[in-house]
């Protein structure tokens, strides 16, 4: 399936190959001989103006999410371009996706609220960083051979577009990819479709922390009362592209032999600025000094160039002292000096700044805000009788820090509302919160409770139900 004849700036293209909004992703292999990702940009779309300008933004961002520590996502190794085309190649492989795998077998239950835990952590860490995916649908779910659920495309349909999604249209995206896996369980699974069409529903009356959290604490509900990533992987290693022949003709693809210039677009001031010109402009070197390493051929690595350490710094000039202190003369010896009390004093000022970094965090770390981070109410399962007095449990997790949670309870058979207030400690996690609940007279029903967090926000939410038969 491996093409070698077509390539761009090193990545090796195969023959396996679909077409987005975007354009036309092909499945390619990197230069270090991985399972890589390349994308054709589609020149209608990229052409228009600001949409590039926007797009190298999107990817700028995403990699220094990524070099912050945040996961979930396709790693883009680069954006470049070569001549009139605009290719944008990802660190790892962008197939199969969701709507792969679904178009062959259902999910099993199991691996799709591994899925969803997943999409939905990570997209909470957008969230969190001042960012949103905004397309977020089975197209941009892709698994990986073990069987974890990343995010592609990232920004890359705000950016064509012209917008900035909020926060409200990936948790509405996360949701239809909850219904959607509800349906295709069919009769098979009920408890199972029913939790995700719980789990949908809250997503976007509650939001995602809240969604993801009652999924993790109904997983009771789930085959084996677990959620596993074991049937992910095995549909994931079953849908290789590398492993099958492709049941379609191959798509065209514009790719010279001769790549000719090629030029990354990422950390090249002004260089993504304007619409594409054909031919021209788009291949040829920024005016002024570059900032790196710009213009390379098949083979050639596409990672930028990263900043230099101080560390760097003092191995480079301590390198060029030992060439000039021996010349004749004493200006390369003083010029030597003074670049040497520089990076003294570089050096000094950079250990200031990260000793008070440091103690700025453990400052701020010893005592982080309050947060619950899940409940779980537990009501009996046994039928109550005449006269019960019966004691619902609400367990409350919180992340250990002190501080004070408000909390309500509601019954659905009557307008009473109980209020209450507990008072955490600092290294104590898990915490009870009992309803007692009388029930007199003759009747037959469905007793629910439902407790409620107030505050810490934002408000979380579970219920139980217990039968009443007298």
């Amino acid at each position: 399936m491996d093409n070698p004849g077509n390539g761009i700036a090193g990545f090796r293209l195969t023959e396996h190959t679909w077409m987005t909004e975007l354009g036309n992703w092909i499945d390619a292999i990197s230069p270090d001989g991985r399972r890589a990702g390349a994308l054709l940009f589609d020149p209608k779309v990229i052409g228009l103006p600001g949409v590039r300008d926007r797009v190298v933004q999107a990817v700028m961002t995403d990699q220094r999410l990524v070099l912050a520590g945040l996961t979930g996502l396709i790693p883009v190794a680069d954006v470049v371009a070569a001549g009139d085309q605009v290719w944008l190649l990802t660190a790892q492989a962008v197939s199969p996706t969701l709507a792969d795998l679904m178009a062959a077998a259902p999910i099993d239950p199991n691996g799709a609220a591994s899925l969803l835990v997943e999409t939905a952590q990570t997209l909470l860490a957008l969230h969190a960083a001042g960012v949103t995916h905004g397309s977020v649908h089975p197209g941009t779910v892709v698994i990986t051979a073990e069987g974890v659920s990343l995010l592609s495309e990232r920004g890359l349909s705000d950016a064509i577009h012209a917008r900035v999604s909020p926060r409200e249209r990936d948790a509405a995206g996360w949701a239809s990819l909850a219904r959607g896996l509800a349906a295709s369980f069919g009769r098979g699974a009920p408890e199972p479709a029913e939790l995700f069409e719980r789990v949908a529903a809250t997503a976007q009356t509650l939001g995602l922390g809240t969604a993801r959290d009652l999924l993790v604490n109904e997983r009771g509900r789930l085959p084996g009362g677990r959620i596993s990533r074991d049937g992910l992987a095995r549909a994931a290693r079953g849908r290789s592209a590398f492993a099958q022949a492709p049941s379609y003709a191959r798509a065209p693809v514009p790719t010279p032999r001769d790549e000719g210039d090629i030029v990354t677009l990422l950390r090249v001031p002004g260089q993504s600025a304007g619409p594409l010109r054909s031919g021209a402009g788009v291949g040829t070197q920024p005016q002024g000094p570059p900032a790196g390493p710009l213009q390379f051929g098949p083979g050639v690595g596409t990672q930028p160039q990263e900043p230099e350490t101080p560390a760097q710094r003092i191995w480079r000039e301590g390198r060029g002292e030992v060439s000039t202190v021996h010349r004749p003369g004493g200006r390369p010896a003083k010029a030597s000096r003074a670049r040497r009390r520089r990076t003294i004093l570089a050096t000094a000022v950079f250990a200031v700044i990260m000793a008070g970094a440091i103690l700025a965090w453990f400052r701020l770390g010893s005592a982080p805000d309050l947060a619950v981070k899940s409940i779980n109410v537990v009501a009996p399962k046994k039928t109550q009788g005449c006269g019960s007095a019966v004691v619902i449990t609400g367990t409350v997790v919180t992340n250990g820090a002190p501080g004070e949670i408000t909390y309500e309870w509601r019954k659905n058979l009557d307008k009473e509302v109980v209020k209450g207030t507990l008072r955490t400690k600092a290294g104590q996690t898990s915490y009870a919160v009992p309803l007692r609940w009388t029930l007199q007279g003759r009747s037959s029903v469905k007793a629910t409770a439902t407790l409620r967090i107030i505050t810490p926000g934002p408000v979380i939410t579970d219920k139980a139900s217990f039968t009443y038969k007298c």
